[in-house]
């Protein structure tokens, strides 16, 4: 799996306080100055949000375990899913983006955070490719696929993995 994408609100005055962090006692590097910039940026309207990703080489934490929702035991070590049970097959794709939502229990993503999480291609404006692989999905993890209990439709935004299980 590429990228494990998390989400934090930035409120205006916490973008303030961090905006002048940067000014007066930041690193004299470019990534210090593209930070200052998308800030700015996104407290003039210019952006609407964000992304940031550490840069190559800085060693990212790798959860180890298993996953355990609901039913179903996600084992990311192993890339094995189990449901009552029974191991379900899934492609190296499938297991990427069951494993990405479920750790990111409750949170919504858009189908192009979906993908930049688990490609390691660009994003291609073809939503349909995120949408046939949660339909797979469905088939294969959900006990009823046509009323998903574990990956949810959030219409007009995307998809999130159930925080009920």
């Amino acid at each position: 799996m590429k990228k494990n994408i998390g989400f934090a609100a930035l409120d205006l005055s916490l973008a303030d306080w961090l905006r002048e962090k940067l000014r007066l006692n930041a690193p004299d590097t470019p990534a210090a100055r593209e930070l200052l910039e998308g800030i700015e940026e996104l407290m003039s309207g210019r952006a609407d949000s964000l992304m940031l990703e550490l840069a190559e080489g800085t060693p990212a934490a790798v959860p180890e375990g298993v996953l355990h929702c609901g039913a179903l035991s996600i084992d990311q070590r192993l890339r094995r899913v189990v449901r009552y049970g029974q191991e379900i097959a899934l492609t190296p794709k499938e297991f990427d983006i069951l494993y990405f939502l479920a750790r990111n229990r409750g949170e919504v993503f858009t189908k192009e955070q979906i993908y930049q999480a688990v490609w390691e291609d660009d994003y291609l404006l073809d939503d349909s490719n995120i949408m046939a692989f949660i339909r797979k999905l469905r088939k294969k993890i959900e006990p009823n696929p046509d009323a998903p209990e574990y990956i949810l439709t959030i219409w007009g935004i995307g998809y999130k993995f159930s925080d009920r299980l």
